[in-house]
């Protein structure tokens, strides 16, 4: 590995080289309003709105990284086994707030015990790459990060890759390029360690599914969208007018519930939808190459990510006999005393 310094200072240059100059330069490029990536993201709840700032959140310029972790959001278990594992610089592809994303404490506090800088990148990094389509089994040749003028409001239309015919080829693309075999193995691990059938875990019940059409529908343009960021049926119309040759809704990132608007308005449309992806992938589809071209940029920087894997145990199966004892006590004696 090369032995040459390297300092939060050139991550921030790196990130800045990836995304083509989207990173703020200072303050001042920072609070004129004139940084399209600089995002307050709010839904109106009072206290809760969190302002996206593209590059170093925390730490200090000068000070040197010699091992980095890619993550796509920042929690205080990140923070912690960044703090076991040597890590000195914490790059997050999701906004991190004070107290939100660091165990309740600030930000200051926590990462400056361990000493390690934070970063995030989020809406400028959004756009970058074909990923999200190629690895859906189309070609984007439309890209909007900002449909119907909602910022995060991203859109793809694209044509379907030569080797993908139908929805069944798009189901069976992303089981591969996403190890889904290798999730369903470890759940089944989990399952029987824990001895405890009802473990599920989160990549495995979100995979891809068809909600309107068949495993031997035809594909030939797909129209990409990704409903949590608020991709509405008005806006699906509008597309559709933009596109009329789209034969294909597909949604990833986020899920469409059962009897979801969006669902009832395809089938009127005569269209086929699936969902694909789920969020707690996206570790793969951006964190994978956006630590590739760190590391590519940063040669003297060890790259690691961090992924998360969520499981639901049923409250009677989790843990021993021993911690369930003592959380019956903690319940019983310090939290219902006064019912």
């Amino acid at each position: 590995m090369d032995n040459r310094k390297t300092a939060v200072e050139d991550i921030v240059r790196a990130l800045n080289t990836i995304t083509g100059g989207r990173v703020p330069s200072g303050l001042t490029d920072l609070f004129s309003g004139k940084n399209p990536f600089v995002v307050v993201k709010s839904s109106g709840i009072p206290g809760k709105e969190v302002t996206e700032i593209p590059g170093l959140v925390f730490g200090c310029p000068g000070q040197t990284v010699q091992k980095l972790a890619v993550l796509m959001t920042l929690t205080e278990v990140a923070i912690e086994l960044a703090g076991a594992t040597g890590v000195d610089a914490i790059v997050a592809h999701h906004p991190i707030a004070d107290a939100a994303n660091c165990g309740g404490v600030t930000m200051k506090t926590y990462l400056g015990l361990y000493n390690i800088a934070a970063f995030e990148l989020h809406e400028a990094f959004h756009g970058l790459h074909p990923g999200l389509s190629y690895l859906h089994g189309h070609r984007a040749f439309r890209v909007e990060i900002a449909y119907g003028g909602i910022p995060g409001n991203i859109m793809y239309v694209g044509k379907a890759l030569p080797e993908v015919k139908t929805l069944g080829d798009i189901l069976s693309r992303l089981d591969n390029l996403m190890c889904m075999e290798e999730d369903r193995c470890m759940l089944k691990a989990e399952r029987d360690v824990r001895n405890c059938v009802n473990v599920e875990e989160t990549n495995v019940v979100t995979g891809g599914k068809i909600l309107c059409g068949s495993t031997d529908s035809k594909v030939e343009t797909v129209l990409h969208i990704f409903p949590h960021t608020g991709f509405t049926p008005a806006h699906l119309e509008q597309a559709v007018r933009e596109h009329p040759e789209v034969d294909t809704l597909l949604a990833s990132i986020s899920r469409v519930p059962d009897g979801h608007p969006l669902t009832d308005k395809a089938r009127e449309l005569g269209m086929n939808f699936l969902v694909g992806n789920s969020h707690a992938l996206e570790i793969f589809e951006n964190g994978l190459p956006l630590a590739m071209a760190l590391q590519r940029l940063l040669p003297g920087v060890e790259v690691v990510l961090f992924r998360e894997r969520y499981t639901s145990t049923p409250l009677k199966s989790f843990g021993s006999e021993a911690i369930q004892s003592y959380a019956g006590m903690i319940a019983d004696d310090f939290l219902l005393k006064n019912e």
